[in-house]
């Protein structure tokens, strides 16, 4: 735990599960993990973060459709229990969506949380998710590659203008975008932490709707406390409405309107009533 959770507030019912961890105080897009690096990939400007070779497109439908729903998102039932609520908020705004595609965003709070949201709005193998680029270089780099990630550089300008080239081909071709604005994984962290920027920047370039996500907890209980550990929550994903950019304004004043509903309306979904942390990071400039 940390001191952040002494003035967590939330709703009559909703858990808070306590599985042994300690988090940090401050800085809450620190990286708690610590994979072990197998590869050498390097994630510059000869990277292929739009690529479409014959390997690629048959790696990505492999990975979508022989992989990721019938054998992670099934381990993801068993092992997470997790159940999915609010489709009625993509059926409502289905004729938008199909116009605009969408970004996706959840908090990130679990090994397998993004499989979780790709199933509950029903993801196809176009959907484009940037990812934290080191992490590529563990054995999980296959299915990361093979699902739809895309390394963000980890520095210089021209691989930075390559991976924005690409996503503005995904953009033009319809793809839907799912991101983590929290950056960093905290396996069972209750408050939302704040939202870095990128999430909602792309969503007013791109003119695509952000759709808020929340993952929330349960208690381990009955047939499930067979295939985990009694501290380790069932998880449930909640879909909320689609927060649309308003292009008569600003690019700051709408990426700051969108991420603050989203950090608000998240936090509701979630049973929060006083959350503890802000919206956007302190220090951003």
């Amino acid at each position: 735990m940390n001191k952040r959770y002494d003035t967590l507030e939330v709703e009559e019912g909703v858990y808070v599960p306590e599985i042994g961890k300690t988090y940090p105080q401050d800085g809450p897009d620190k990286s708690l993990l610590r994979p072990k690096y197998i590869y050498n990939y390097v994630f510059d400007e000869t990277y292929p973060y739009l690529d479409d070779s014959l390997r690629y497109r048959f790696n990505n439908w492999f990975g979508y459709y022989m992989f990721l729903y019938p054998i992670v998102c099934t381990a993801n039932f068993i092992k997470n229990g997790v159940r999915i609520r609010g489709r009625e908020n993509l059926r409502k705004w289905r004729k938008e969506l199909k116009a605009h595609g969408a970004i996706t965003i959840a908090n990130h709070c679990n090994r397998l949380d993004a499989p979780a949201v790709l199933l509950a709005v029903r993801a196809n193998r176009f959907t484009r998710i940037p990812m934290f680029a080191p992490n590529f270089n563990t054995k999980d780099h296959w299915y990361m590659w093979a699902v739809g990630g895309i390394p963000i550089p980890e520095g210089g300008l021209e691989a930075m203008k390559r991976f924005n080239e690409a996503f503005d081909e995904y953009n033009r071709r319809g793809s839907w975008f799912h991101i983590f604005p929290e950056a960093a994984r905290w396996d069972g962290y209750k408050p939302l932490r704040p939202f870095q920027k990128g999430a909602f920047t792309m969503a007013y370039k791109y003119d695509k709707p952000i759709i808020p996500c929340v993952i929330t907890y349960r208690k381990r209980t009955g047939i499930y406390r067979l295939f985990g550990s009694q501290d380790e929550p069932l998880l449930t994903v909640t879909i909320g409405e689609p927060i649309f950019p308003d292009k008569t304004q600003s690019r700051k004043t709408e990426v700051d309107r969108m991420r603050s509903l989203a950090h608000s309306r998240m936090v509701k979904m979630a049973g929060i009533k006083h959350n503890t942390w802000p919206d956007k990071p302190e220090n951003e400039k």
